[in-house]
């Protein structure tokens, strides 16, 4: 058995490993624009050619077993995250996103695979397979032709504040620096986004400047569209993408790049019964992909978990009785 392992490792993880490289360079280095790893035919195509392939290579009597079918195409695909994480190809973020996707397309990949190898019909399993594995090369241009489709989304949070009005509206004004033990951003934090610093604004009124601050160089500039004194504040965001360090984020997911961008932003300030404060933090983002049903939840949890975030920060400095340029 030891002697067998070597073989049977090249033929089930090496190859489709190398299939999925193959393909990951063809897609990410193709100029025509027909070719693109921001597309279903690469984001499920490829991990279903990997499942396929693993499968189709594995030994008959492995293949019986249900969760063999299931699990074993991830293992080339975690040497394929590991290689391109190594060598920088690709960033951490990008990686986690399309991993849900990844991991179902190559099982699907696996159990298809499986159904035609227990059959016992060579002739059609080789020919199943070699249509899976092409598969991404045919679709790929056809789903670059129908076009991206562009998508709005609102991210939506609140927080309960029992704080006078002053003092919480002094705090969303303007955002005095923020600790980085103050941040409780766990999924922009496990994802490597920039975190929080402060937001500067130059006055109080329609037409004012704010800047919102992020580390690793993200700057938002922001101009205020609608005021309501200790109301409601409406103001438009802008990143430039070609201001942002090119080690700051991931490009496919870049704040205001040609996938991802952030619209605008509104505070609202709701007086409770109870004497506390309701602060609303709602923003509008876009998606430009041939997959918004997938990127949308996403990018709504990286936004919420951004608002929800600022709105802790405000609640703890209003409730404290703390200036907003205090920690």
């Amino acid at each position: 058995m030891p002697s067998r392992f070597p073989k049977l490792f090249t033929y089930v993880v090496v190859i489709p490993l190398v299939f999925a490289l193959f393909m990951y360079a063809w897609f990410n280095k193709a100029s025509d624009g027909f070719f693109v790893v921001m597309g279903l035919a690469f984001l499920v195509g490829i991990p279903l050619g990997v499942g396929v392939l693993t499968i189709y290579l594995s030994p008959r009597e492995k293949v019986k077993s249900l969760t063999y079918r299931v699990m074993m195409p991830w293992v080339p695909l975690l040497f394929f995250f590991l290689i391109t994480l190594l060598f920088a190809w690709e960033g951490w973020a990008c990686w986690l996103m399309a991993a849900p996707l990844f991991m179902v397309a190559s099982s699907i990949g696996g159990l298809s695979a499986a159904h035609y190898k227990l059959k016992d019909k060579n002739k059609q399993e080789r020919r199943y397979v070699s249509l899976i594995v092409l598969l991404p090369l045919v679709i790929s241009p056809i789903e670059q032709m129908i076009a991206k489709i562009p998508g709005q989304y609102k991210a939506y949070t609140y927080i309960d504040i029992h704080a006078s009005k002053e003092n919480i509206w002094k705090n969303v004004t303007r955002v005095g620096e923020i600790a980085a033990t103050q941040d409780k951003g766990w999924l922009t934090r496990t994802l490597g986004f920039p975190r929080p610093i402060r937001a500067e604004l130059n006055y109080e009124g329609v037409g004012a400047f704010r800047k919102a601050i992020f580390d690793k160089g993200l700057v938002f500039d922001e101009k205020v569209t609608a005021y309501s004194h200790q109301r409601s504040m409406s103001f438009t965001i802008h990143a430039d993408p070609y201001n942002i360090p090119s080690t700051t984020m991931d490009e496919h997911v870049v704040i205001g790049g040609q996938y991802f961008d952030v619209l605008n932003g509104t505070y609202e300030l709701e007086p409770l019964s109870d004497g506390t404060c309701r602060l609303h933090l709602y923003s509008h983002f876009r998606l430009n992909t041939t997959f918004n049903f997938y990127a949308s939840w996403w990018a709504s949890w990286i936004m919420k978990d951004i608002q929800n975030n600022i709105l802790q920060v405000i609640r703890q400095r209003a409730e404290s009785g703390l200036p907003e340029n205090r920690i």
